[in-house]
């Protein structure tokens, strides 16, 4: 038998509740595993930019050379950082 509502805000207490999940669900939704997703979400967004998913998949040439320079670029960091630490001895 269901209750009928009372006058004192029975259907507050249901409002107040059907908000309640709805930002439960909200939260849950936009929510991350801590430690996983940040590390997760990085490393894709470095995967995308070194395959030059910004670039126009039509254009071969502009893809794959916008791919070898960044390959480049990242060793030739490792490399400068690698001098200097070397350097300092």
């Amino acid at each position: 038998m269901a209750r009928a509502p009372d006058h004192k805000g029975g259907h507050d207490a249901d409002k107040k509740q059907r908000d309640a999940l709805r930002d439960l669900q909200r939260l849950n939704d936009t929510s991350e595993t801590i430690g996983t997703s940040a590390f997760a979400r990085a490393a894709n967004k470095a995967v995308r930019h070194i395959n030059a998913s910004d670039k126009n998949a039509d254009d071969q040439i502009e893809v794959w050379g916008t791919r070898i320079a960044r390959i480049l670029a990242i060793l030739f960091v490792i490399y400068l950082i690698y001098t200097l630490l070397t350097m300092s001895r």
